[in-house]
């Protein structure tokens, strides 16, 4: 099965439009065609920034979303790495990916080192 490492970024496009190509992939976890690794902190990540009132998704929905990830999920202990980002927030989804052979899914490519693992949510799907 592929692993994937999904950027906050993704989960939040997934939840604003069911019909694009986050959800499109947030969907593939959810019928477990997809392996989707996480450590504690993007955890956090995920529920800082999905409970945000100005998204405004509900408690409900994002509560049933962090349960799935965290039963389903793959949680994991990543090595630190010595690449500067330019938002240290990132370096967390580079970590996981990089380090368990996982596709990094996200929507700011320019945030990452290009490397072939590294995907916009379209060329994960193509």
């Amino acid at each position: 099965m592929t692993r994937v490492v999904l950027d906050t970024n993704i989960l939040v496009s997934a939840l604003w439009s069911k019909d694009g190509n986050a959800a499109k992939i947030l969907n593939m976890f959810i019928r477990d065609e997809l392996l989707l690794f996480y450590d504690a902190r993007i955890l956090t990540e995920y529920k800082e920034v999905l409970s945000r009132s100005k998204f405004a998704f509900g408690r409900a929905k994002v509560g049933i979303l962090i349960n799935k990830i965290r039963d389903d999920g793959i949680a994991v202990v990543a090595a630190p790495c010595d690449l500067d980002f330019a938002d240290e927030e990132d370096k967390k989804f580079y970590e996981v990916a990089k380090e368990y052979g996982a596709f990094l899914i996200t929507g700011n490519l320019r945030h990452y080192p290009h490397e072939g693992f590294i995907k916009s949510a379209s060329q994960f799907l193509s």
